[in-house]
């Protein structure tokens, strides 16, 4: 059979078409895959990014690829789902200034609060089991969203947990026998003071001139309060609140190094709990710590028939045990997105608010003398922030 060049022409044109046509579909399929796979990689991040915002930047970075393409549609994406940084203050601080300043209120409250047969609320044990159960709840459901660490070094969370809730029995303890708010509010803001005491009998370290005039202004200032306070009846009792708000500062010096203890022990377990894990675990033993305790002074049955005879109180309870979880909750937040400085200048000047709202809202009177005494503690506070402050700049 012969073919003229006509029809040769047509058959060979056939072929090349069919070639490009296998061809095209060849490399179709092979390009597919790795566009699929980028879709998938672009939601999976997108998806983190919106579950986990304070970690996005370090996630994104470890699952991108080496184009320079998906490089900019990452950079693009973690833009438009971050909430900038002036959102996310005004989230934590105002979080932590709405949740603990009504706390404070409520806490006050609670142990000013009389029932119609004159007794009082002194279960200040049986308060701290609720409180820490609040906090475990909350924190267990964070935990779960965010995902719990494995092997965290439990001996170190149940110590520092007990020296945590044996702090604030001790502050609640204060309040319970007739020290002020605004006093034990002060007195507690000079940590300071028994941490640099174990520092220099212990440790021998030294301190500026400037650090020990912060914590004399404090201290000081809280026992000019004290004197400037109108007297009224139970000053024996006053008596007692000072002395647990000592201990409870004592405590908090023992915390802190407990604290750092815990610190090192995760790092040499190789672990690195997440807030939340903190959160759980603490509170899991302040709670159980606070059940032992409160069972053994006989503080649950006492607490519980107090609450069901006067429910009035049983809700201020309610109420300042959800505050104590959610406040909790906000400093996670700011802790993770911000410095940590940030979180104390929040939270130390809360403090001086806390004491004035305490003044003007709940019926405290100070003469002059009273006056003069929150100047000098609210000095000595926001000296200590500003040191903070400028130690941070320079170190930048």
């Amino acid at each position: 059979m012969r073919l003229n060049t006509s029809s040769l022409s047509t058959l060979v044109l056939l072929a090349i078409a069919s070639l490009s046509t296998t061809s095209a579909a060849s490399s179709s399929s092979q390009f597919a895959v790795p566009r699929r796979a980028f879709v998938s990689k672009i939601d999976t991040k997108e998806q983190v990014v919106s579950q986990l915002e304070t970690s996005s930047s370090s996630l994104l970075t470890n699952t991108r690829g080496g184009s320079s393409t998906d490089d900019a549609a990452t950079t693009t994406m973690s833009k438009e789902t971050g909430l900038p940084p002036a959102a996310k203050l005004l989230i934590g601080a105002g979080g932590i200034y709405g949740a603990f300043l009504y706390y404070g209120s409520l806490q006050e409250d609670v142990f000013r609060y009389t029932a119609a047969d004159g007794t009082q609320f002194k279960q200040a044990w049986f308060l701290q089991v609720l409180e820490a159960l609040a906090n475990v709840l909350v924190g267990f459901v964070g935990m779960q969203l965010t995902g719990a660490t494995k092997n965290i070094p439990q001996m170190a969370f149940a110590i520092s947990g007990a020296s945590q809730v044996s702090a604030k029995a001790c502050t609640s303890l204060a309040l319970a026998n007739g020290l002020s708010f605004p006093i034990a509010t002060l007195a507690k803001s000079g940590k300071m003071a028994p941490v640099m005491f174990g520092s220099l009998i212990l440790g021998g370290a030294t301190y500026t001139l400037r650090e020990y005039l912060q914590v004399a202004l404090i201290i000081g200032g809280t026992a000019v309060v004290s004197m400037g306070k109108k007297k009224g009846g139970g000053s024996a009792s006053s008596l007692i609140g000072v002395a647990y708000i000592i201990l409870s500062l004592v405590l908090d010096g023992v915390t802190a190094g407990f604290q750092k203890r815990l610190k090192a022990e995760t790092a040499k377990a190789g672990v690195k709990p997440k807030p939340y894990d903190f959160m759980f675990w603490t509170n899991l033993y302040m709670c159980l710590t606070a059940m032992v305790i409160s069972g053994g002074l006989g503080e649950v049955g006492t607490g519980l028939a107090y609450c069901a005879g006067n429910p009035e109180i049983l809700e201020k309870i309610i109420k300042f045990a959800i505050c104590s979880a959610v406040g909790q909750s906000f400093i996670f937040y700011t802790i993770a997105n911000f410095d940590p400085l940030i979180l104390s200048t929040v939270t130390t000047t809360r403090k001086i608010f806390s004491v004035l709202l305490s003044i003007f809202l709940k019926g405290h009177t100070l003469s002059l003398t009273g006056w003069t005494g929150i100047a000098m503690a609210c000095s000595g506070i926001l000296s200590e922030m500003h040191a903070k402050m400028s130690g941070k700049a320079k170190a930048h």
